[in-house]
């Protein structure tokens, strides 16, 4: 008896389900977080300069943000991870290196 199943079974994996979570290019929480900074120094200091300032500092920060998502979506939580991990992994060149 020959088995009949030997064709490989196929599944479609739609792009929203895979795709990092972005919003204007950068990461979303990275965006939100800066935009509510630029939006607490324009109305707290009440004043065209600072309107100025905020959107300008915004806007550079923006930029930037979406400079380090193009060149890897998820590049903060790869940092967050890195630091978090910093105390086990010694920069070193082995690990039986003696200091």
């Amino acid at each position: 008896m020959a088995d009949t199943r030997t064709e490989l079974r196929s599944n479609r994996i739609h792009r929203a389900l895979s795709r990092p979570n972005l919003l204007m290019g950068a990461d979303r929480e990275v965006v939100l977080i800066t935009g509510l900074a630029a939006v607490i120094l324009i109305f707290v200091v009440m004043t065209a300069y600072s309107a100025v300032l905020g959107l300008g500092l915004w806007t550079v920060i923006i930029g930037l943000l979406r400079m380090m998502a193009k060149s890897d979506p998820l590049m903060r939580r790869v940092y967050i991870r890195h630091i978090s991990y910093q105390p086990y992994y010694k920069p070193t060149t082995s690990p039986w290196r003696r200091y």
